[in-house]
């Protein structure tokens, strides 16, 4: 009697397992308010609308004001063009020597010296890489409209493309009308249509850093372009010497040795301000940061650089940066239990080589794992779930999770599934 109770007692949780499996229930974690969009602002004081710095490989955020604040990009725009000039010419669709000719509106707009540009002419060829140059490194509006229109045939179907490229990157509030970062009534007969004149591209600081994130990862080679602080521009026999408007450059006014930036672009517009989104090196690891509405009196005035030093410096001082081996172990996350393993637990460790800005608070750097469980059986190196880092209580946060930061973690050894027969027992008296 005792016995048969106790089977049926088993069948009773089978039916209710199968039942539960077959619902396909689902559990929630609570998830914390998003960090992201003011991270640390509070411990450096911007004289800026929003800003955003952020690890160029991993995607940590570092600091962050208005993160998500849509403003207006101005030339900083210029950088979804390059983006898809060098997208196209690695398709073979576009080659670098390759010769193009402006429209009649393209050299209206290039040769309109209110705006920044390298003057082009109607009947002229110019090739890619000569557009190309003139865009990152003296902002040429008419320029950037000539790759655009080269592209995609009228400037309509490119800024279609820019629209859909920064979707793919996940940017979903978007405004983007023009190719150049001017103004949308600025343009002449090139203006997107249905739109009104005012209209200026806009984006936040911390999808201008994705923007950023992309161009350096799929094509680090635009640094040998956006380094550069004077290039000639050679039109048959004229010669426009260009000056880079990223005046931290060595050579440019406000260049500092203690911050080595090698790009990327600034932008201006009485709307935007004075914007720059900027990058360096720093011991080993690189460093994306945006400044988006900066003080600009006028053409002299050097506050976006100011800002842009000011929070490298609070990196540099309040950050030192952590390497981890492949297989490391962290503090917090060492192991996982494992549900029909041989060994009830697997220890595990980073997937990956991973580079960390851990708060120089003197906090320990710990981790989670985003599973409590596994099911065997696990090969040794599988991807066992993603670690969520902290330092101290304060979470590590990225742009890809702005409540947390998800390093892959893997398991350090093999771990094999027992038998049906093992299962079975362990299901009915427990035990291992």
């Amino acid at each position: 009697m005792v016995f048969s109770k106790k089977i049926k007692r088993t069948l009773i949780s089978l039916v209710a397992l199968v039942s539960l499996v077959s619902c396909g229930a689902v559990f929630t974690t609570p998830v914390s308010a998003d960090t992201s969009s003011s991270y640390r602002n509070n411990e450096v004081n911007l004289d800026v609308k929003s800003a955003i710095a952020i690890d160029s490989n991993s995607g940590q955020i570092l600091y962050a004001k208005n993160a998500d604040k849509t403003l207006p990009i101005a030339s900083m725009t210029k950088l979804i063009t390059v983006y898809l000039t060098l997208n196209t010419i690695k398709n073979k669709k576009l080659s670098w020597n390759q010769k193009v000719k402006p429209t009649a509106s393209i050299v209206k707009v290039a040769n309109n010296v209110e705006y920044s540009n390298v003057p082009l002419k109607m009947g002229h060829s110019y090739t890619i890489r000569q557009l190309y140059q003139a865009t990152l490194i003296e902002s040429a509006n008419g320029a950037a409209m000539l790759l655009g229109q080269t592209i995609a045939g009228s400037q309509k179907k490119f800024i279609d493309q820019m629209r859909a490229q920064v979707k793919k990157w996940g940017i979903e509030d978007a405004e983007i009308y023009t190719a150049c970062g001017l103004p949308n009534g600025n343009v002449g007969k090139d203006a997107y249509p249905g739109v009104n004149k005012n209209a200026e591209n806009t984006m936040s600081a911390k999808d201008m850093a994705i923007v950023g994130q992309h161009l350096l990862k799929e094509y680090p080679e635009i640094l040998d372009t956006t380094k550069l602080a004077h290039l000639d521009f050679k039109d048959g026999n004229k010669t426009t010497k260009m000056v880079n408007f990223n005046w931290m450059l060595k050579g440019l006014s406000q260049y500092d040795q203690a911050y080595p930036v090698d790009g990327l672009k600034t932008g201006t517009t009485d709307a935007a301000g004075a914007c720059f989104i900027g990058t360096v090196e720093h011991n080993g690891a690189r460093l994306i940061t945006v400044v988006m509405g900066a003080r600009h009196q006028d053409g002299t005035d050097p506050s976006r650089f100011i800002q842009t030093k000011k929070l490298m410096s609070f990196i540099f001082n309040k950050y030192h940066l952590v390497t981890m081996t492949a297989g490391s172990q962290i503090n917090g996350a060492k192991s996982i239990k494992v549900t029909d393993g041989k060994d009830a637990t697997t220890n595990i460790g980073l997937k990956n080589k991973t580079t960390i800005w851990d708060p120089a608070d003197g906090k320990t750097l710990t981790a989670s794992l985003n599973k409590k469980t596994i099911d065997a059986p696990l090969e040794k190196n599988q991807t066992v779930g993603n670690y969520q880092l902290k330092s101290g209580s304060e979470k590590i946060v990225s742009l890809d999770n702005p409540n947390g930061m998800n390093v892959k973690a893997k398991a350090l050894s093999a771990n094999g599934k027992v038998n049906f027969f093992v299962r079975i027992w362990r299901w009915l008296f427990g035990g291992r």
